[in-house]
């Protein structure tokens, strides 16, 4: 009974990690997309695309894409992008997922065929971390 129950808990630990992993990931995307303090619905649907390769079903989109934005947000307005950066940095442990943020970074950001300096800034520290 105790191996049943401890093989269960270890199965919720990896979606409860991939869930706060791919939480992070999505507030990452979404730094980039606000950076230039414009929401495009191109840039939106490129997020969604990209979150869909990493989710098995169990991740909502719409649930997370709203706080993400948010957050992001009140990062951009409190010049505390670094901050979050470094927070969103100490949530992803997936070496899969790390490697693949950055591409998905300057995908979101060139998305509408001009990268800003905002976006630009945030992407290099991005590289510094992720790529």
């Amino acid at each position: 009974m105790n191996d049943r129950l401890l093989e269960l808990y270890q199965g919720v630990a990896v979606h409860a990690n991939a869930d706060l992993e791919h939480t992070a990931a999505l507030e990452l995307l979404a730094l980039v997309m606000a950076a230039d303090r414009r929401l495009d619905q191109s840039e939106i649907d490129a997020i969604k695309d990209i979150s869909d390769d990493w989710r098995d079903g169990d991740f909502t989109f719409d649930k997370y894409l709203g706080p993400a934005i948010v957050r992001a947000q009140d990062a951009i307005t409190k010049q505390e992008v670094v901050d979050l950066i470094d927070d969103i940095d100490a949530r992803i442990s997936s070496r899969v997922l790390r490697r693949a943020l950055f591409s998905a970074a300057r995908e979101v950001a060139g998305i509408d065929d001009q990268v800003s300096p905002e976006e630009g800034s945030i992407l290099a520290h991005i590289a510094v971390r992720f790529g």
